[in-house]
């Protein structure tokens, strides 16, 4: 913590702001609002991430993020691309943020892809078809998780550069997140430490400095805060359906409609079941992004792997009629312990935003998904807590998601141990949405097996694990 309310920057070994240095002149952004990292290049970055050549391999909207960091050696050794659409087929089913950004980074690497859901992308029912997901790197303890949530933000603003003047309005909304705690010890050294190896921007914020930014939030009794700057919230519904009408436009084909795994042979599987044996498609290779869906669709495989019990609970508070100082950007997103939450965005405006411990959740075709008041009294509680004025509007929405929690607490993207064209892709553990265009070509390399990401060996493969009947 810095002394007397002193400010440091970091992002290296080094602040790189010292006493009397305002947060504009110290800006971790370029000019056209795109994050710079101190500390490591960006080639040193990609390498370090897992993304190295293949990400450099990426053409079309994401291609433009990546230009000028390839050297010689590094284009020799990036996979080919196939023309668009004559690559091999590929159905990619379940259009979350996974399976959404799967379709499309397969299409870019010349893939012929249909999207298949039974619902639809952004969807109510999908872990991602919330109306926002915060995007964040403060990851304790897991740096390859810091680095790629530090990429994925300059991606989520790359796409929104090429897309959003033609689609409508931004997709990611830099907010800048403040994490709020009673000591450093603990969470805060722990994701200091990650962020000084990664170079993650970031500002160690005395209590006095957060009343004067920020005095709209009560925070007696804190102690210790993180401020980083580069991070975000984006517009998770409107996000998996512009994904999803990107790759509809490019030519690929998205069908609504239940399906199910269809006959194998040789350890195959020859075609895609859709709504109960009704109609078929077949594919060279099938990519299953189903999310809680999982233990029913593999209930043989995944029951043990992945945890759909909790279901997060989300409340949308109305902000005071003419009060701005709840909206973007005058309010970065906030996590107290156990708690989060941000300001409400444009163009929606949807309201206040409070996540707080959900309750026992159940099958996610018939799971009911707006919050009971018996739910209400804690995120209240809360409110008049650090937010008294905002305690004091009306809940205008809630959500509840279902999150898939994996018995290691990773993503799991692997092939079907018994079909070997079936690669399963999920335990995003309620974190998932943040990562969609990193992972999204991570899955897409898999699937195509190009050699992409080969620095990353075995990582996300099925583990030999059961899950531990503890809640966190």
């Amino acid at each position: 913590m810095s002394d007397g309310g002193k400010k440091e920057r970091m992002g290296s070994d080094k602040p790189v702001a010292s006493e009397g240095r305002g947060l504009e002149e110290a800006s971790p952004h370029r000019e056209d609002g795109s994050l710079q990292a101190t500390g490591m290049d960006r080639r040193d970055f990609l390498r370090r991430s897992g993304a190295g050549a293949g990400a450099l391999a990426l053409t079309g909207s994401l291609g433009g993020l990546l230009s000028g960091c390839g050297s010689s050696a590094t284009a020799a050794a990036t996979p080919s691309v196939a023309a668009p659409g004559t690559g091999p087929e590929v159905v990619v089913i379940g259009a979350g943020a996974f399976g959404v950004w799967t379709a499309y980074h397969l299409q870019e690497m010349g893939a012929r892809v249909t999207l298949v859901d039974l619902y639809g992308a952004g969807n109510s029912r999908s872990t991602s078809g919330d109306e926002t997901r915060g995007v964040r790197s403060s990851y304790a303890g897991r740096e390859l998780w810091t680095e790629w949530a530090n990429l994925a933000m300059e991606r989520w603003r790359e796409f929104d550069e090429e897309w959003s003047p033609a689609m409508g309005d931004p997709l990611f909304y830099t907010t800048g997140d403040l994490i709020l705690r009673d000591t450093t010890e603990g969470q805060i050294e722990e994701v200091r430490e990650v962020w000084d190896t990664v170079g993650v921007p970031y500002e160690v914020l005395s209590p006095d400095e957060v009343r004067s930014r920020w005095p709209q939030i009560q925070i007696e009794g804190i102690e210790a805060a993180l401020y980083e700057p580069g991070a975000g919230v984006v517009r998770s519904r409107a996000a998996c359906r512009r994904v999803a009408g990107i790759f509809q436009q490019r030519g690929g084909q998205i069908r609504i409609a239940k399906a199910r795994p269809g006959p194998v042979e040789g350890g195959r599987m020859v075609s895609l079941d859709l709504d109960d044996g009704a109609d078929s498609i077949s594919a060279d290779r099938y990519v299953f992004a189903l999310g809680p869906w999982f233990p029913k669709a593999f209930p043989e495989i995944m029951a043990d792997r992945l945890r759909i019990t909790t279901m997060g609970h989300v409340f949308y508070f109305g902000t005071p009629p003419g009060d701005y100082r709840f909206s973007y950007p005058n309010l970065p997103s906030w996590g107290f312990p156990g708690v989060t939450g941000w300001p409400t965005l444009p163009p929606d405006n949807r309201g206040f935003r409070i996540r707080t411990g959900g309750r026992v959740g159940e099958d996610p075709d018939t799971s009911v998904r707006w919050i009971p008041e018996e739910f209400h009294e804690r995120p209240m509680e809360i409110l008049q807590e650090r937010f008294p004025i905002i305690a004091q509007q009306p809940i205008v929405e809630t959500r509840a998601c279902h999150y898939e929690s994996s018995a290691t607490r990773d993503w799991i993207i692997d092939d079907h141990p018994e079909m070997e064209n079936v690669l399963l892709a999920g335990g995003g553990s309620a974190e998932g949405f943040k990562f969609g265009p990193m992972v999204g070509e991570l899955i897409a390399s898999r699937a195509l097996v190009d050699g992409r990401f080969a620095d990353l060996g075995d990582r996300f493969r099925l583990a030999e694990l059961e899950l531990n009947e503890e809640e966190d």
